[in-house]
């Protein structure tokens, strides 16, 4: 099967770029979703040797489909081992055993905190959200913390209206005085370009703009004057074989990967 590498959608983007992240990692945290499809791309791609967690209690799992939620059987296909919830997260997570955690949220900030409780005020709010989950003790404990979100003005925010998962705080050193023992976050994946915080405040900044992307179309998409790097890259297009993987190996439905507007 031929496929055109130059056609792609936003969410293809997104997944390929964050396959690309993770390549040589060996243990990574992740939910259903995009952060599922990129480490599914990312075993059959760049990190063959990559083991998955689930938060259901799966170590090392190999889906045979797209899992429907965080507690669908088909997590635990060819699985290195089935545990309890409280086994994961006090063994491996806060063992320090997670080499990356991949989390997405409604909203974020500046210094990488997240917001997946509500929208608005807290007792009376326009939307209420999931909540935390395990999103809290992964972006606490993990060695690094990836985002895959949307960029757009009310997701990348001033203030969030609500803390869910720390982040590095109010910037600077403040996670490290508090104790935390995991890296904090270290790249933001959107559809538009990518964002690390290799700052001395630990502030996001802007280091890769996707294919067809302008940087205006970026600044107006965030709340905040956002830090720029001093060289921003352009990130790679995906690459057929790539998109070989999402479209026919991994969500031939196209329920993550269409449904945006192709580059």
């Amino acid at each position: 099967m031929t496929l055109q590498a130059e056609t792609y959608t936003p969410a293809e983007m997104m997944m390929v770029a964050a396959a690309r992240a993770l390549a040589g990692v060996r243990t990574a945290f992740v939910g259903v979703g995009m952060p599922n499809m990129a480490c599914n791309l990312a075993r059959l791609t760049v990190a063959p040797d990559i083991e998955l967690l689930y938060e259901a209690g799966v170590y090392g799992a190999q889906p045979a489909r797209l899992p429907l939620s965080i507690g669908d059987p088909t997590l635990v296909t060819g699985a290195t081992s089935v545990m309890s919830m409280a086994d994961l997260f006090g063994l491996y997570l806060q063992g320090g055993l997670v080499e990356v955690a991949l989390l997405g949220g409604a909203q974020i900030d500046r210094f990488g905190n997240l917001n997946t409780s509500v929208i608005g005020p807290y007792h009376a709010p326009e939307t209420r959200l999931p909540g935390s989950g395990g999103a809290c003790e992964i972006a606490t404990h993990a060695r690094r913390v990836f985002y895959i979100l949307y960029l757009k003005r009310r997701a990348f925010v001033e203030k969030l209206d609500f803390v869910t998962s720390p982040g590095y705080l109010h910037g600077a050193a403040e996670r490290l005085d508090l104790g935390m023992p995991g890296g904090g976050p270290q790249l933001v994946i959107t559809d538009k370009a990518l964002f690390d915080f290799n700052t001395a405040t630990h502030e996001m900044q802007l280091i890769s703009l996707h294919p067809g992307v302008t940087l205006e179309q970026v600044i107006t998409a965030i709340g905040w004057q956002v830090k720029q790097a001093a060289t921003i890259a352009a990130t790679p297009p995906p690459t057929a074989d790539e998109l070989y993987h999402i479209r026919v190996e991994l969500d031939p439905q196209g329920r993550y990967s269409k449904g945006k507007q192709a580059q």
